[in-house]
């Protein structure tokens, strides 16, 4: 990786600061991805508040855009999950924090509209209808996509619990905390997080909980509204709740500030209306009532003997709409999103065409990036397509909405169409691929017929193939050679067999 960063020309055209590139003892391909935030390499090197993105993203999203709503939302004055003496301790709410105690924020997205793909994965979640704000929000802005996460299940995990069940069971205490959620089954949890500091004490504590997305998410949604999880989930210790409510002292760097000056009375956005407000002696227009905030886990319940401790900071949920023109959030990490992401980038304009000023960041300098390679008589339709450098495209052929990487050759009176070409492919003459994606140097024979084919890395399809719906991969090897390319950089000649997928 280390070396990739330093001679992969789209890599080390990326903006400082380069990444910091780790490898803890004990790191493996079956590792957990919350039992990476317990290595100790790791934990070293995170000093604060943090951002987890998956390596499979592909995502145009403005990440300032999203870290801003998150601080909107997680670390104004409108609350917070401090304490403070006897009569002076705050209500907490959701919108704020006094001591650094913030919540957690999420990214899901949908998969119906463009780039969708059939049979893709998708998560099982709830939340809670988001809070209408008096103020209007800026046009780009993510704040009205932003609700507070009730529920987070993986579908195959449903499908296991309703057919065990033969139902879906809900638990009262969600209704009664709640009363009203929105569930979402076509969405897909896109792996994009942005944790409180404090969430590692937590995953410190509970090994059993391996998965960030299916164990961490689901339990810590699960704690907002189930008595007592949290608890034993260890959040009140990593908050340090139990000594926020018992101790007659409260050493916080703020507090030492709050005992003379009353920041949360002068704050103009007081979730509990305590604000100056617009005109004296009234309440802020943004102040919620109480029901309101009971309800949005704002309010503490009842106080029924002894002081309960303040309620766990909510983990939000930005729920991406699908727009055709808007930001593209996918995760590809299957065959079919790899050829469908692809296509829809090879759609974006050329910077040469759009100018440098509104161009996406997925924008390439050129369509054709050698336009010299491309004979005369041959049709490439420039709107969809993207070649590489030295792609060389032969006479008579016909190429449409495709993308070929670089040193690729397509032989005469070869026609392609909605196909993925990776580097070093040979598509010999008379060749008709539709819908097919073309690992690292394979070969395919001449006057081969594909439709919906996949083919491995450095595999040769024999000529005169006609195939549909297939896989083609080398039978020996397997551990060596990945989906789509060699890893030790060497070509295989040998044809091998094909798999039927459908099989």
């Amino acid at each position: 990786m280390e070396l990739a960063f330093s001679t992969d020309p789209y890599l080390t055209s990326l903006p400082l600061p380069r990444p910091d590139i780790l490898s803890p003892n004990g790191l493996s391909q079956n590792t957990g991805t919350a039992e990476i935030f317990r290595l100790p390499e790791v934990r070293a090197v995170i000093r604060g508040d943090f951002l987890v993105l998956p390596c499979d993203l592909v995502c145009d999203l403005r990440g300032e855009a999203l870290l801003e709503a998150w601080m909107i939302k997680q670390a104004g004055l409108g609350g917070e999950t401090g304490s403070g003496k006897g009569a002076k301790r705050r209500v907490p709410a959701l919108g704020g924090e006094l001591i650094g105690r913030r919540g957690g924020l999420g990214v899901w997205y949908d998969t119906k509209g463009d780039a969708s793909v059939k049979n893709e994965e998708t998560d099982f979640f709830a939340t809670l209808p988001p809070i209408p704000s008096a103020v209007s929000p800026a046009k780009n802005s993510l704040l009205p996509a932003i609700s507070k996460l009730a529920y987070s299940i993986p579908t195959d995990a449903l499908k296991d619990l309703t057919e065990e069940k033969k139902f879906f069971p809900v638990r009262h205490s969600l209704l009664r905390r709640y009363g009203s959620v929105k569930l979402r089954t076509s969405y897909r949890n896109a792996h994009v997080y942005l944790f409180p500091y404090w969430i590692l004490d937590v995953i410190e504590q509970n090994h059993t909980l391996d998965s960030i997305s299916e164990d961490i998410v689901g339990w810590w949604a699960k704690a907002g509204w189930q008595r007592g999880l949290g608890s034993k989930l260890g959040f009140s210790d990593a908050l340090g709740m139990s000594q926020h409510v018992d101790s007659e002292d409260n050493t916080g760097p703020i507090s030492l500030v709050d005992e003379k000056i009353d920041l949360f009375s002068m704050s103009s956005t007081s979730a509990n209306g305590s604000g100056s407000g617009m005109f004296p002696g009234q309440s802020h227009p943004l102040a919620a009532s109480e029901p309101e905030l009971r309800r949005e886990g704002g309010l503490a319940a009842p106080k029924t003997g002894k002081e309960e401790p303040p309620p766990i900071p909510p983990i939000l949920a930005y729920v991406h709409p699908s727009k055709p023109l808007g930001p593209l959030i996918r995760r590809v990490d299957t065959g079919p999103l790899l050829l469908s992401v692809s296509l829809r980038l090879a759609r974006i304009e050329a910077i040469e065409d759009s100018g440098s000023s509104g161009a996406s960041p997925f924008a390439h300098r050129r369509k054709i990036a050698k336009p010299s390679g491309v004979a005369q008589r041959s049709t490439v339709t420039k709107a969809d397509c993207l070649l590489d450098d030295n792609v060389v495209v032969e006479e008579k052929c016909v190429v449409k909405e495709c993308v070929v990487g670089p040193n690729c050759r397509i032989g005469n009176g070869a026609r392609l169409t909605r196909c993925l070409l990776m580097e070093g492919v040979v598509v010999e003459d008379r060749c008709q691929l539709n819908g097919c994606i073309l690992g690292k140097r394979s070969r395919i024979g001449k006057e081969s017929v594909l439709r919906d084919c996949e083919v491995q890395g450095a595999y040769v399809v024999p000529e005169r193939t006609d195939a549909k719906n297939e896989n083609f991969m080398a039978f020996r090897n397997l551990d060596d050679i990945d989906a789509f390319g060699l890893d030790d950089g060497e070509v295989q000649h040998d044809t091998g067999i094909s798999l039927d997928s459908r099989g």
